[in-house]
């Protein structure tokens, strides 16, 4: 995994940015300590920044300032296979969570894996249910490729930004073998 992961509790999101990208508006933020939240596509500029929602101590930057990080996403979002080895700030999350997000990571650009794959990795073979949850937490989806996780039985589970945009994530990666 090429990602460092921060787990200090308690930061504040200082700075963000709201940029386009071919599948709509994305916002991100990012903490001195990494990348701390992702926004899954929005119809508009106005949505993304809802979709972050920041505290008043937040402050807008330019997008040079996290250039090559926008570059990747946008890139992604143009159907560009790659990974992000972005610093990541987890520190949202429970142990648990942040434990389900990291090996989230781990899951291949246009592979699926199943919520008791991820279960299993974890060594809790029985915790799918759990393990689903925490990724309906995932700050950080695309990065963190929670849409790569389905159920057992192939069909498309769930996914906190709608089920039509899972299907547009998966189709993006090619991943076409699951069912509705």
């Amino acid at each position: 995994m090429n990602s460092a992961i921060h787990n200090n509790c308690n930061i504040k999101l200082k700075r963000f940015t709201i940029f386009e990208t071919a599948l709509g508006w994305i916002g991100i933020a990012i903490t001195e300590r990494g990348l701390a939240q992702l926004t899954l596509p929005q119809n508009s500029e106005k949505e993304a920044l809802a979709a972050l929602s920041l505290s008043s101590y937040a402050l807008r930057v330019r997008i040079e300032h996290i250039a090559s990080t926008v570059s990747r996403i946008q890139d992604y979002c143009n159907g560009h296979a790659f990974s992000f080895n972005e610093t990541l700030d987890l520190s949202a999350g429970s142990t648990f969570e942040q434990r389900v997000w990291n090996t989230c990571l781990t899951i291949p650009y246009g592979q699926t894996r199943s919520y008791g794959w991820l279960a299993a990795q974890l060594g809790q073979p029985k915790a799918a249910r759990a393990v689903g949850n925490a990724l309906g937490k995932n700050p950080l989806p695309i990065i963190i490729p929670c849409h790569r996780v389905i159920a057992a039985n192939g069909s498309i589970g769930g996914f906190s930004g709608g089920i039509e945009t899972k299907k547009r994530l998966l189709a993006l990666e090619s991943i076409m073998h699951f069912r509705c």
